[in-house]
């Protein structure tokens, strides 16, 4: 921030983008993961941070909450920056802490409690473990949160569908309690075979899932745009992946009290059971896009509007095109971040673009945060490609009045 305040620098910003902020790219490494490469960050850049700390396989949008990643971990890792001017930058939190109503609207402030959800592309060249994330009941038991998700795969971030485009979600039905005990108890002895509980599903491109905490599932290798509420909060339950890679123990009970670590029955009640053994588990969680507009209207308004990502209570998040050499004005009821992954143009008073390639600590035209007013103004954007559709990613709070529901 360089001496300045972070309310002076917010509305420095605010004024110049009209209630439309540029976000720098926001990189986050895993130390359990490998890069799928899919990300647009420059193949030099993959391990940036240090190979110890390892790749970079997270892009984070919108965040408020900072990556909980572990002794090293530098304290704003995962938060957002404002891009104010070349010598200027300021955190997403910082600027909501200082602005919230400005920001969002008194109603979301009083009742969410300000800006409660993140989005991010996650780009893993392995399936992930299968793992869980808390309710807020046991993440509490931490001092945390608890943290739904949900999944879509972009195609314009999928030429490549990695190694196992297929994700395991939650347990056969029939399984028992017994069964997930066991093994849990073989976590030593290499392949500790939960996914032989468990039932895979081939991932398709532009659908998505919806994911509520309690309920086990291993990602596939499709780059994966993620909704989310902002938490970090997790518990790995597989022992070992593809054969190759050992997941050590402290992943299954990184978030969980040190007195109950090696108490079996807690581990289980951090399973929302009924879920994860649901019969209908398809039926009740995968996310196929949904029309915002009326029938026909795309061709006379000149853009594509769908929801992605609905039907829960903390976040949801639409897809928008706006067709070829297209002026196009578009209105939200609410804040919401955003994401370009194709074309270019303007968006508000900002150039806007999505780009090929990124170096690490390069600033680009692809991120960005309506706040509410300017949402509900509706933000001018123009396709400048007279062949290429200009594609945008939104994310919003909780309580969206239009998101339909599963």
């Amino acid at each position: 921030m360089i001496g300045q305040p972070v309310k002076q620098l917010t509305t420095q910003a605010l004024e110049q983008g009209q209630g439309v902020l540029r976000l720098w790219p926001n990189w986050v490494p895993r130390s359990f993961c490998v890069p799928g490469r899919r990300l647009r960050l420059h193949p030099d850049d993959l391990y940036a941070l240090g190979g110890h700390r390892g790749g970079i396989d997270e892009r984070w949008f919108s965040s408020p909450t900072p990556a909980d990643n572990g002794p090293g971990t530098p304290p704003d890792e995962g938060l957002s920056y404002i891009y104010v001017d070349a010598g200027h930058k300021v955190t997403l939190r910082d600027a909501l802490d200082e602005l919230q109503v400005e920001f969002l609207g008194q109603e979301a402030v009083d009742q969410y409690g300000g800006w409660v959800m993140f989005s991010k592309f996650f780009d893993n060249m392995y399936p992930l473990p299968h793992h869980l994330h808390q309710t807020d009941e046991k993440a509490a038991d931490v001092g945390r949160f608890g943290k739904p998700e949900a999944y879509f795969f972009p195609a314009q971030y999928n030429f490549a569908l990695g190694t196992f485009p297929y994700t395991f979600f939650g347990l056969e039905p029939g399984t028992t309690v017994e069964q997930v005990i066991d093994s849990l108890k073989r976590w030593d002895q290499g392949d500790n075979k939960i996914l032989t509980l468990s039932k895979a599903y081939r991932l398709q491109i532009d659908t998505g899932w919806y994911i509520p905490p309690g309920v086990l599932h291993a990602p596939g290798t499709l780059c994966t745009y993620e909704p989310q509420r902002a938490s970090d909060v997790f518990s790995m339950w597989q022992s070992l992946i593809a054969d190759n890679q050992v997941i050590d123990r402290s992943m299954l009970v990184k978030d969980v009290p040190p007195d109950r670590r090696e108490d079996y029955d807690y581990l289980i009640s951090l399973l929302d059971w009924e879920q994860n053994v649901d019969p209908h588990f398809a039926n009740n969680h995968f996310l196929a896009p949904r029309p915002a507009q009326p029938a026909g209207a795309a061709a006379s308004e000149g853009y594509i509007d769908e929801w992605i990502v609905y039907g829960s209570e903390w976040f949801s998040a639409k897809s928008l095109t706006v067709l070829p050499g297209r002026t196009v004005k578009v209105a939200d009821p609410a804040a919401y971040g955003m994401i370009c992954i194709q074309g270019y143009g303007r968006f508000g008073p900002h150039a806007i673009s999505a780009p090929t390639m990124i170096r690490f600590g390069q600033m680009t035209e692809d991120e960005f945060f309506v706040t509410v007013g300017a949402a509900r103004q509706g933000v001018t954007i123009t396709n400048l490609s007279a062949t290429e559709p200009l594609v945008m990613l939104k994310h919003f709070n909780p309580g969206h009045p239009d998101m339909p529901s599963l």
